[in-house]
């Protein structure tokens, strides 16, 4: 399967994601394992998810895709297999939203912990933050990327304009 390269991050995929937002919420951690070991047994590897997935669904709070992700990686070991995507920014309850050097630096740990692992493939703003100067965004991810904890970033749900000037 020919792989493509996520911008110009020296990290290949296969055209094909699997989109987390299921994980606790229409599948249960059993199913979601089988979804996952079928997904990458058929040569795929590149798991979409977000810090705020499945926190809609009542009782849940958010992160629960992520620690479904993190225990199917503990218990596999297939860490290497995989590519792992998640994004921060849309709110997480009280005070815990926003693309802020603070919030990021926090919200990060908490991805990690979640998804058991030392790093993040692909960590993306969810949402623009338009209280939040892209600088400091910026800079608080090019952080992230010098400290190991991430090794390329993206953006969801930028307009065109907010993403050109993010590129400057």
């Amino acid at each position: 399967m020919k792989k493509r390269e996520i911008g110009r991050s020296g990290i290949h995929i296969s055209p094909f994601a699997f989109g987390g937002n299921v994980f606790g919420w229409t599948a249960d951690e059993k199913r979601s394992f089988e979804l996952l070991d079928a997904f990458v047994d058929s040569g795929f590897e590149l798991i979409d998810t977000a810090d705020v997935y499945s926190g809609w669904v009542p009782g849940n709070k958010g992160g629960e895709s992520e620690t479904i992700i993190g225990n199917w990686l503990k218990k596999t070991g297939k860490r290497d297999k995989v590519i792992i995507a998640t994004k921060v920014g849309k709110p997480m309850g009280e005070g815990k939203k926003g693309l802020s050097k603070t919030y990021i630096t926090k919200a990060v740990e908490d991805s990690l912990r979640r998804l058991q692992t030392d790093h993040i493939d692909l960590y993306q703003s969810h949402d623009d933050d338009r209280d939040t100067p892209l600088l400091e965004t910026l800079e608080t991810y090019t952080d992230l990327i010098k400290q190991g904890k991430v090794r390329a970033i993206g953006a969801s749900n930028y307009s065109p304009e907010r993403l050109e000037e993010a590129i400057k």
